[in-house]
């Protein structure tokens, strides 16, 4: 099963803030999953993010 992280985590996973992750989410740099008012991005979204950069 695929490993999921909120916007929070992948935050401080990547050493930034919360609404710069959140910003990437609107332009569509990192797809995520709407899960009621939370957003959540899988792992391997957050991996072709990275590896794109």
């Amino acid at each position: 099963m695929e490993q999921y992280y909120s916007i929070e985590e992948v935050a401080k996973m990547l050493k930034v803030a919360y609404l710069t992750v959140y910003r990437w989410i609107r332009a569509g740099k990192i797809k995520s999953v709407k899960a009621g008012r939370q957003y959540r991005i899988t792992q391997s979204e957050l991996d072709k993010f990275l590896n794109s950069k």
